[in-house]
């Protein structure tokens, strides 16, 4: 990232990447979500960290928006997609993307067991999950995100696996959920909190165990001659 480049995050969430991107980098930002919630309390935190003229937040479809950025991130938003639509955003992230600008794809992961029907058959915890946290949510394996890249003319540079990195994660939220779980049931119910603990602590062991992946991989437009990328990945991430 460098001062002045417009960087779009794909389902921004609460706005954190916006405006440390912002802050710490320089850049003019760019969000999408659907969630109006989520918007409203990221524009709370913009105008709390004076970054109104440099970032803004739209309720939108990645697939609505037109014109380019030097820079796109998509984190924890393409799990939500449903695996029928992967085609339709690589293209639209191809076509916002600038050409020898960089894409910065973070997302869970399924295992691959070779023959494609059993890899996406979904059993009780999936079902479980999709029904209760996350409706309509699908994951895909690393190899098919990789693949789907390629055929929609990206050029992958880096693939990084941050599962360990993400075990840790869940068990704390999971511990601090349980800390303050009186606190939990007074907001939403104990049914919820319930479901909430059980979930991330399922997480926490899901990734540990390796049941589950999350890949950060970096993409640019497939094009010939050289990338103007960093040679190594502490370069590429610096």
């Amino acid at each position: 990232l460098k001062p002045g480049e417009r960087l779009l995050d794909i389902g921004c969430g609460w706005g954190a990447m916006l405006i440390h991107a912002a802050k710490h980098y320089g850049v003019v930002g760019h969000g999408v979500s659907l969630s109006r919630a989520q918007t409203e309390l990221a524009r709370e935190r913009i105008r709390a960290e004076g970054l109104e003229d440099r970032i803004t937040i739209e309720i939108k479809s990645y697939a609505e928006l037109s014109g380019t950025f030097d820079k796109i991130s998509s984190i924890g938003m393409f799990e939500h997609l449903g695996i029928a639509n992967h085609d339709a955003y690589f293209s639209a992230v191809h076509r916002l993307l600038k050409p020898g600008g960089i894409y910065l794809h973070h997302a869970i992961t399924r295992r691959s067991k070779g023959d494609i029907r059993k890899t996406l058959r979904k059993g009780p915890e999936y079902k479980a999950l999709i029904k209760y946290i996350f409706p309509g949510g699908e994951l895909d394996t690393i190899g098919m995100t990789l693949g789907n890249l390629e055929a929609r003319g990206f050029l992958v540079h880096d693939v990084e696996n941050l599962r360990e990195h993400y075990h840790r994660t869940c068990r704390l939220w999971a511990e601090r959920l349980h800390a303050r779980f009186d606190e939990a049931i007074a907001e939403v119910g104990e049914a919820k909190a319930r479901l909430w603990l059980l979930y991330l602590t399922g997480c926490s062991i899901a990734f540990e165990r390796a049941s589950a992946q999350i890949f950060q991989t970096v993409a640019t437009k497939r094009a010939r001659g050289p990338s103007v990328l960093p040679p190594t990945r502490e370069d590429l991430y610096r």
